[in-house]
């Protein structure tokens, strides 16, 4: 189960392309992206999942990140755009 799971392709919206379930466990380095509840839900249980992976302080650390807010994003990528000129 866990083999299907790890394999099922989503489209993800952050990169626009079809991706893995075991690459959202990965995305963030020591974290899952920060969408991958939102994004799998509506396939299984992944919260639970989740608990299962991660140990009680970094699933309470995981819970707690806040992901940027797309206009701060945008800010930032042009500001970088710009000072790259």
């Amino acid at each position: 189960m866990e083999h299907e799971i790890n394999n099922k392709l989503i489209r993800c919206p952050r990169l626009g392309d079809e991706i893995t379930f075991s690459y959202c466990l990965q995305e963030s380095g020591e974290f899952p992206c920060l969408r991958i509840v939102r994004c799998w839900s509506s396939f299984f249980d992944v919260e639970s999942l989740l608990k299962e992976k991660l140990t009680p302080e970094k699933w309470n650390s995981f819970t707690n990140l806040q992901s940027k807010d797309k206009v701060i994003s945008l800010i930032e990528l042009i500001e970088a755009a710009k000072a790259k000129k």
